[in-house]
């Protein structure tokens, strides 16, 4: 017997991106349903037990300045709390966490299923209902249809997901799950560009079995740097990882058994993410290397299981067992669970706008590795914006959007959409143009006022937030006024030109050689301040020059994406492009010159043209302030 239930949002799958979708609904208020096949594996941590990394780590941190749930939940459950690139500037620190899967899972969980104006229901979802053109909910295995103004779907690798061992295959969302195949048909039905990528996972070790006394030990930092701005301190037991490599006995079993690999057996036509290659794929492409890095991560602390991060394979079962015992430390290891790909269907998300909706179908929208990334971190920001525009769809207004310039999350989007996807799509500080300026540390001071102006933000880290800025505030302003002439600076041992020129506390500190201790000893009132005001306002000194001149690059993005380009306009009528440029534009249907900028192949001919002939229209007026 069916039933059905109102909505106004729909999440279909409670993965990372499908927790922070329906969070993000649910925080704007709207009555919001998350559909998932089971909700014991609400925050499953699929893959790498770990959070954060470069460029990982500022998606976190901005999910987090607009009030999402994953650093908070992190912060629950991370057992090696490190920041990679410390030998670097802030811009580029990573804040990255090995976490305890049942702890995350079970914070995830406690959020979600506690959630105001969050329904969460167990059951699949086959169909996606359509009227007049828009959607208007899902029908569920169960029979049972829910009726919404807006559907965003989740579903990580489960469109018609495919687990690859040897000469296995096995049709899976992930080990145990049946995929998700009626879905699959309905977004085939709906014509969209849909293609298949791959991923993979290494074998879990029984961390009992390993000969831990042989191995490099990597420790967490002394101080853990929580990622949450509304937590100061970690509270978790920290661990330390172990570190191995691989050796030319394990590389020689690997080679002579490759063509058993399913990814080199013809078995896989997806692409799988270049940046975190399969075992195979590194022996074959790196075959002058003698040994490759494996960390050894704990999956909890109460958890004998290792995650041996470095040795993703799809090779048979005897061949893992076989190369994994050649390797330091793992000579006389148990395997608990052998390494897999997974192959899957994803969208082109250039069929999607800024929002993450669908172009040919309203008020659906798509979120996480079916757009093609992969990636916790990715996927929650991507969860986040599309519940937050799922939400504005619904009560008629315009997509809530981030740039380039403003956020990671904007980088994020912006690729996508207007790049698409040959590989899984994964985020880092060099993708990021204005990098110097979408630190991690200080995301807060970027993105929570537009979350509080969006509705994304509740009340008690709106409050948190004015103090810390009002404090910050009043931290720059006594930086700018304690000064110091250079003749009593040098007295004090710093090395300063001798020019006469009073300098205030704020010009002293971007000199290399004067750090903030020597700023305390010098004015009391800024040592004073709390720590992390002053952690926060040494990286703005170093950056100050930096900044003003990226604040201008940034202007200027801002003035290039002002032109909207028209949604009808006619590319066949543009002159001075060519059919390959004029393809992708019709493709891509880029919402302002900016975007179209920055489609791989537009040359600068091409955009001048396109910019005079939007320029020539009758209602160029209108089609520039809208």
């Amino acid at each position: 017997m069916s039933t059905a239930l109102d909505f106004d949002v729909i999440v279909v799958g409670g993965g990372h991106a499908g927790c922070e979708a329906a969070s993000a609904a649910a925080r704007m208020g709207a009555r919001t349903a998350l559909i998932t096949h089971k909700i014991e594996t609400i925050g499953e941590m699929s893959c790498n037990p770990a959070i954060g990394g470069l460029g990982k780590g500022h998606l976190v941190r901005e999910i987090d300045a607009l009030d999402g749930l994953m650093a908070r939940v992190a912060d629950q459950a991370g057992i090696q709390f490190r920041m990679l690139n410390r030998s670097k500037g802030p811009a580029v620190w990573g804040p990255r966490a090995q976490i305890d899967r049942k702890l995350y899972r079970e914070a995830m969980q406690k959020e979600i299923l506690n959630h105001d104006n969050l329904d969460v229901i167990a059951d699949g979802v086959e169909d996606v209902l359509v009227k007049n053109g828009i959607v208007a909910g899902v029908i569920g295995e169960s029979g049972s249809t829910y009726k919404s103004d807006a559907v965003v779907i989740t579903t990580g690798t489960f469109l018609k997901g495919i687990i690859h061992r040897g000469a296995e295959r096995i049709p899976a969302g992930r080990v145990g799950e049946k995929p998700a195949i009626g879905l699959a048909e309905r977004l085939y039905a709906l014509d969209l560009p849909i293609g298949r990528l791959k991923t993979g996972t290494p074998a879990r070790l029984n961390g009992n079995t390993i000969d831990w006394d042989r191995l490099e030990m990597q420790p967490a930092d002394d101080v853990p740097i929580p990622f949450s701005f509304a937590n100061s301190q970690i509270h978790v037991p920290q661990i330390a990882c172990g570190i191995t490599y691989t050796n030319p006995e394990a590389h020689a079993i690997i080679a002579e058994n490759i063509n058993q690999s399913a990814v080199y057996s013809g078995a896989i036509a997806g692409r799988g993410p270049r940046y975190c290659p399969s075992i195979e794929d590194k022996i074959h492409r790196f075959a002058d290397k003698t040994r490759h890095q494996i960390f050894l991560e704990p999956e909890g602390l109460e958890d004998d299981t290792v995650y041996p991060n470095g040795i993703s394979t799809s090779l048979p079962r005897d061949v893992q067992d076989a190369f994994v015992r050649k390797i330091e430390g793992l000579e006389n290891v148990e395997i608990l669970e052998y390494g897999y790909a997974i192959e899957y269907d994803y969208v082109d998300p250039r069929a999607l706008d800024f929002g993450l909706q669908v172009k040919v179908l309203p008020g659906l929208f798509l979120a996480g590795q079916i757009n093609g990334t992969t990636g916790y971190e990715e996927a929650g920001a991507q969860g986040l914006v599309a519940g937050l525009n799922a939400v504005r769809f619904t009560r008629g207004e315009d997509n809530a959007t981030f740039d380039r310039g403003e956020a990671y999350i904007g980088v994020l989007i912006d690729d996508l959409i207007t790049r698409g996807v040959t590989e899984p799509y994964r985020m880092f500080t060099s993708r990021a143009e204005y990098r110097l300026s979408l630190r991690s540390d200080n995301a807060d001071q970027r993105l929570t006022p537009r979350g509080i102006e969006l509705g994304l933000v509740g009340p008690g880290r709106a409050e948190m937030f004015h103090v810390k800025h009002s404090e910050l505030e009043t931290g720059r302003t006594l930086m700018q006024t304690a000064t110091l002439t250079p003749n009593e600076a040098q007295k004090r041992g710093w090395k300063v030109n001798q020019d006469g020129q009073r300098r205030s506390a704020w010009d002293y500190l971007a000199y290399p050689t004067i750090s903030m201790t020597d700023i305390e000893s010098a004015f009391p009132e800024i040592a004073a301040l709390s720590g992390s005001i002053k952690a926060q306002l040494e990286i703005e000194a170093m950056y100050a020059g930096y900044i003003e001149r990226q604040k201008e690059d940034v202007a200027a993005l801002r003035r290039e994406e002002a032109l909207k380009l028209p949604a009808d306009l006619d590319y066949a009528a543009v002159g001075g492009l060519t059919n390959e440029v004029r393809a992708k534009l019709e493709q891509i249907q880029p919402a302002t010159l900016g975007q179209a900028g920055r489609i791989e192949g537009m040359t600068p001919g091409a955009l001048t043209a396109l910019l005079a002939f939007v320029r020539r229209r009758p209602d160029r007026k209108r089609v520039a302030n809208d």
